[in-house]
């Protein structure tokens, strides 16, 4: 899969003279089920739908349409449409939360009170990533109690940004996916792209592949979930990524919120080093892909499918892959 990752990305420099056949050659090697990569450099976009988005005794193609499982991808796509609202004068990133609305799974949390949008977004509230295991109907009513005092240090948070998303949505009246659709699928015309399963998925929803190569269970989210619960391709959030580069559809102080680090890379923790296609992780963390300083970008992994994206600022190249096992 890492030889996959780094020859993927590295076609990419030369995509206009790679073929097809090498990228089918890598994928048979790789042992790899099906893969989206897209591409853009100076306004051409290049893109690539290959190997079968469900294997087996019927085996179906993966498509340019095809939709996946985008996991954390979703956190972008909540803190645009976060800054969105911002702009709009209907959220301060500065203000508590608890101001808002209550959230009752940290009632008994005191501390709890001085956390702001601002720091759910750079990931620095001190909350757990999850409390419970998310899927189950016990996570919606667990408590909550934070690990690290509020804004003191740098820890990963999912919690952080179902609270801000539960925040948004008794600011508004709308759930998530209404929330998305209005400020962000909609104006950026990213038509496969959900928080919750829709019915137009079935016939052409990717699915993950065990060790045997045999196709597992499609999750189909029924509850927005701006942590985990995205769907989206490859294309759409190509499309997603140029703009938050290009600051569209925000104000230019506000876009600049996204590409810019927010904090120092102080974890406070020492994790598990995460996979990376350069030799030194992220040099600072942002509201968006990882900051660096350098012209190339960072690789990360999740597990319900493979995402990865390779983004240069300076030189104005979003990549985008995709890919199922």
């Amino acid at each position: 899969m890492k030889n996959l990752l780094t020859l993927a990305l590295f076609l990419c420099s030369f995509i206009a003279t790679a073929q097809q056949a090498e990228l089918q050659a890598l994928l048979k090697r790789e042992n790899v089920t099906g893969l989206q990569l897209v591409y853009t450099k100076k306004g051409e976009t290049k893109q690539y739908s290959l190997g079968l988005r469900q294997a087996g005794p019927t085996p179906a193609p993966m498509t340019a349409t095809t939709t996946m499982q985008a996991a954390s991808l979703g956190k972008v796509v909540l803190a645009y449409t976060a800054l969105r609202l911002h702009d709009q004068g209907r959220l301060d990133l500065d203000k508590p939360l608890l101001t808002y609305a209550p959230y009752p799974r940290l009632q008994n949390e005191s501390r709890a009170a001085k956390i702001t949008a601002r720091m759910v977004l750079g990931h620095t509230t001190g909350l757990p990533n999850w409390a419970d295991y998310p899927l189950a109907e016990s996570w919606k009513i667990s408590k909550l109690t934070l690990k690290f005092a509020p804004d003191s240090c740098w820890s990963y948070s999912g919690e952080g940004y179902v609270w801000l998303q539960r925040t948004l949505e008794q600011l508004t009246g709308k759930t998530l996916d209404q929330l998305a659709q209005q400020e962000v699928f909609g104006p950026l015309k990213m038509k496969n792209s959900s928080f919750t399963w829709q019915a137009r998925f079935d016939q052409n929803a990717a699915f993950g592949h065990d060790k045997a190569g045999k196709p597992t269970d499609i999750k189909r989210f029924t509850e927005p979930n701006g942590g985990f619960s995205l769907l989206s391709t490859a294309a759409d959030y190509s499309r997603f990524l140029q703009a938050v580069m290009l600051g569209k559809g925000l104000k230019p102080a506000t876009a600049k919120l996204l590409t810019t680090a927010a904090n120092e890379a102080s974890r406070c923790t020492t994790p598990p080093p995460l996979p990376t296609l350069t030799s030194a992780g992220p040099g600072a963390w942002g509201w968006s892909p990882p900051a660096t300083a350098r012209p190339s970008g960072t690789g990360r992994q999740w597990r319900l499918s493979r995402l990865f994206h390779d983004v240069s600022r300076h030189e104005g190249k979003p990549g985008f892959l995709y890919q199922q096992r």
